[in-house]
């Protein structure tokens, strides 16, 4: 036996004699778990956290949020809208667009592979997108990017504009992952966004809107 193989069957018989894993200590997760808000809490908390990094967050309902839309549209001269028309959002966009023409933009559907649609998405005005939920505890939006909702409605456009249940916010990220379950199946480009771009390469200060999303709205709809 030459002493590559005469090495390779001592590493071998050391590994058959080896007992086997030790079973592993308890893992402590109490830290993870600690935050427990109310959903008034949580929306409050949720909301200062944004605001801190240059978000605009407006309160609104299930019946208002169309003005409230229509509002950040006007205020932002917002021509045309980038959306995913096979979604219940989609729907809605349309119906409003048919009530109320005059104040609402042109509705542009994401339809095309990437390849495609490069001019489309670096020439657009801004996005609205869903969003999963919330994390109050470090004030994030979470997207679930789908093929009507690809994740790159969120990151090209200047303006991205996001629909966000109140009571689908969480209290920490241990929650939101254990509660929905994200072990058991996930999107390969989830994101987390807490705000709009923002990068500390210029003369080490921290600059917001520099690349990418320059401005995050969320519609929190209680």
């Amino acid at each position: 036996m030459n002493n590559s193989a005469a090495a390779r069957e001592k590493i071998l018989s050391s590994l058959r004699r080896f007992p086997g894993v030790p079973e592993k200590y308890p893992r402590n997760v109490s830290v993870m778990e600690r935050k427990s808000w109310t959903q008034a809490e949580k929306v409050v908390q949720l909301k200062s956290m944004m605001e801190a990094v240059h978000t605009e967050v407006r309160i609104c309902t299930e019946n208002t949020w169309g003005s409230s839309l229509c509002s950040v549209v006007q205020e932002k001269e917002i021509g045309q809208l980038l959306y995913g028309s096979k979604t219940e959002l989609g729907q809605h966009l349309r119906e409003m667009c048919q009530r109320t023409p005059d104040t609402m933009p042109e509705l542009v559907d994401y339809e095309q592979p990437i390849e495609e649609t490069k001019d489309l998405l670096f020439g657009i005005d801004a996005a609205i997108t869903t969003t999963r939920g919330g994390i109050a505890e470090t004030g994030s939006l979470i997207l679930w990017p789908t093929p009507d909702e690809p994740r790159l409605m969120s990151l090209i456009p200047p303006i991205h504009i996001a629909l966000l249940h109140a009571d689908t916010i969480h209290n920490t990220f241990w929650e939101a992952m254990t509660t929905e379950k994200w072990n058991s199946g996930m999107p390969p480009n989830a994101l987390l966004i807490s705000g709009p771009s923002k990068t500390a390469d210029i003369e080490q200060t921290l600059v917001y809107g520099v690349h990418g999303c320059k401005e995050l709205v969320v519609l929190l709809i209680q």
